[in-house]
């Protein structure tokens, strides 16, 4: 379904009101592109099913068993341009009046009490769900020459992906709602959300870059890739190469902006995004000495009536 207007919301909420506008200024066109290189998927060698380790390797410092393979793409900064992007459309949307401004994200309980409760709200406010449950949260922190082998010590993702497939987003609504809600609950459409954000100041270093849903071929593009924890599996898209993606990013994002990126939706009829391919990237207009990344991400299951 499309966003609901957030004119109209405010005006329909007379108490309570949650202040949060779609990023979009026509008239402050900053638009520019940049040149990056960004690390797409290619098959294991041997014709093995891939998969990634959700922790580093500490003996090989690897996590997969497929092939990087690394190309030179063309990433537009749209700030100033945000309204030209949507999330039924190309699969995310930039809005600022972030939430969680005064929480501390290294306490986890205070994250899942708080964070979870205001990003519930909002997600609700801006596309009219009727339902929604939040599952996990990653706190990335850029830490050069660091391993990424423990969840506290979640590196930005350096390599093009979707976080669901469509099997392993059914298995996410079997695994965190009641066993008696899942029929109803998967009859009906549901999705998928991330809300990104950067942490404590803008994300000039390794921001984040989203491809336009429009510009994807998924039966060409993406394949499923097995994601190993150490007590389970999931499942995710690696993303082939190709010359047709549009790729996107707001540079500079600060801590009171967010993004809503569309890991899943069910509703596949040709018009709608499903998905959105995105990573981190290295920036060449980062400004010397420019802080480390340092964004949070929440994932949410977001069903309508």
């Amino acid at each position: 379904m499309p966003l609901t207007s957030l004119q109209s919301l405010a005006s329909s909420r007379p108490t309570n009101p949650i202040h949060v506008r779609r990023l979009s200024n026509p008239s402050r066109n900053m638009a520019s592109t940049v040149t990056s290189d960004l690390i797409f998927f290619a098959p294991p060698p041997d014709g093995s099913r891939p998969y990634t380790l959700i922790n580093v390797d500490a003996n090989t410092g690897r996590n997969a068993n497929w092939l990087p393979e690394h190309h030179d793409v063309q990433i537009e900064n749209i700030r100033g341009q945000e309204h030209s992007v949507t999330l039924d459309a190309a699969g995310f949307q930039f809005f600022n009046g972030a939430p969680g401004r005064d929480i501390d994200f290294s306490d986890d309980a205070a994250v899942k009490d708080k964070y979870y409760t205001e990003c519930i709200e909002l997600v609700k406010s801006l596309t009219g769900a009727s339902r929604i449950v939040p599952f996990d949260h990653t706190v990335r922190r850029r830490r050069p020459g660091e391993l990424d082998d423990a969840p506290s010590k979640r590196q930005p993702v350096p390599q093009v992906h979707v976080d669901q497939t469509p099997q392993s987003a059914v298995a996410r609504v079997h695994r965190h709602l009641p066993a008696a809600d899942a029929p109803a609950l998967l009859a009906r459409r549901f999705q998928i959300l991330n809300l990104w954000r950067p942490l404590t100041h803008p994300a000039l270093d390794w921001p984040l870059a989203l491809c336009d849903w429009r510009s994807v071929d998924p039966a060409r593009d993406v394949v499923p890739v097995t994601l190993r924890y150490p007590d389970s599996e999931g499942e995710t898209f690696g993303v082939r190469h190709s010359r047709a993606y549009r790729w996107k990013y707001v540079r500079g994002m600060r801590p009171d902006e967010f993004v809503l990126i569309k890991c899943y939706d069910s509703q596949d009829d040709g018009k709608t995004s499903v998905f959105t391919p995105h990573t981190a990237f290295s920036d060449p207009t980062t400004p010397p000495g420019a802080p480390y990344r340092e964004s949070v991400e929440l994932r949410l299951l977001v069903f309508y009536d």
